[in-house]
């Protein structure tokens, strides 16, 4: 029996607390690969801001080198970064992939998994760097060093990260592996 796409929506939505319970409790498993890349980019890229990255749950914390002012010797400033605002597209590619009712629909789960977190890494680095940069008082972002023009593209990266990339890539990798049950349903519907 064909899947109609009105029945396919109502497999999707029952999928979707499931799939979002899951990827909450989870998150710490789930997303542990993610703070691997988000911590080898930020100690890489930025070591001169990076002093260690710690994980706690789905919460990375930025350890920087920056003095928090000039009245606090010895201070050091920290920046936590909450994983799940970057990686909420996981569980709706879980669930429309489950909804999908493919046969072998592991390898869609672990293809659209891996393609995922480097997207997730991503807003948790460009929010580490808004935090420092653009939203940080003046005398934390005085002692970064990014010009007007770095500071711009840390907030393109930061707002493209949050806004676009946790919604858009789910929905692309969806599409890519499941893209013969699309030309059935496409099919399904051109002949009712």
């Amino acid at each position: 029996m064909a899947t109609t796409l009105p029945r396919f929506v109502l497999r999707v939505l029952a999928w979707l607390p499931v799939a979002f319970a899951g990827w909450y409790v989870l998150a710490p498993a789930i997303l542990w690969p993610a703070q691997l890349l988000a911590t080898a980019v930020a100690r890489g890229a930025f070591a001169d801001l990076v002093r260690a990255v710690d994980a706690h749950g789905a919460t990375l914390t930025f350890v920087t080198t920056l003095r928090p002012g000039s009245a606090v010797a010895g201070g050091v400033l920290t920046v936590d970064v909450n994983l799940l605002l970057y990686s909420f597209g996981l569980p709706l590619f879980v669930a429309l992939t489950l909804a999908a009712r493919e046969a072998r629909w592991w390898r869609a789960l672990a293809a659209g998994y891996a393609a995922q977190l480097p997207f997730v890494a991503w807003g948790a680095v460009a929010d580490f760097l808004k935090n420092v940069a653009i939203t940080a008082p003046p005398l934390v972002a005085s002692q970064t060093g990014f010009s007007a023009s770095g500071r711009d593209m840390i907030a393109f990266a930061y707002q493209f990260g949050s806004l676009i990339l946790p919604a858009v890539v789910p929905a692309v990798a969806w599409v890519l592996t499941h893209r013969a049950f699309l030309e059935r349903m496409r099919a399904t519907r051109g002949a009712a």
